[in-house]
């Protein structure tokens, strides 16, 4: 009887490590409540297997200098889309992908841009759009690429 319990405790062990490695954002991770200057109040692991073209601009980005922390600014996504893209030519068949995102505080003049594959891009917005839409504006995300 006792084998039996630690098989199955085994295989829903290995069930939610399949859940965490193919669906990360069931799995919120939550950072410090403080709201300071160097802390998130949450973080969000973003799913490379999922949106590789765009995990690896993020993570390229953040090792360039640019935030990993965003304040969210639904508000001035237009204007910051608008000044990040400035002078950034377009290329057929590929979208330019802005990070620190648009909707971000720390977004907009400045932003790393890279041109990269519609479908990631749009996929990855909108997961990220998903994950961010129970928080109000000027809440901060920790964003971690797994």
């Amino acid at each position: 009887m006792k084998n039996k319990s630690m098989l199955v405790s085994l295989v829903i062990l290995s069930l939610i490590a399949l859940l965490y490695f193919f669906k990360p954002e069931l799995f919120p991770i939550p950072a410090s409540t403080q709201n300071d200057d160097t802390e998130a109040v949450y973080t969000i692991v973003f799913p490379s297997v999922r949106y590789p073209e765009t995990a690896a601009h993020i993570r390229e980005a953040i090792e360039q200098g640019e935030p990993s922390i965003c304040t969210i600014d639904r508000k001035g996504a237009e204007e910051n889309r608008k000044e990040s893209l400035k002078g950034i030519p377009t290329k057929p068949n590929l979208d330019r992908d802005e990070f620190p995102m648009a909707m971000c505080v720390e977004g907009g003049k400045g932003a790393d841009i890279k041109h990269i594959n519609p479908s990631d891009n749009r996929g990855a917005g909108s997961w990220v759009s998903n994950q961010l839409e129970k928080y109000p504006d000027g809440t901060r995300i920790k964003i971690v690429v797994n």
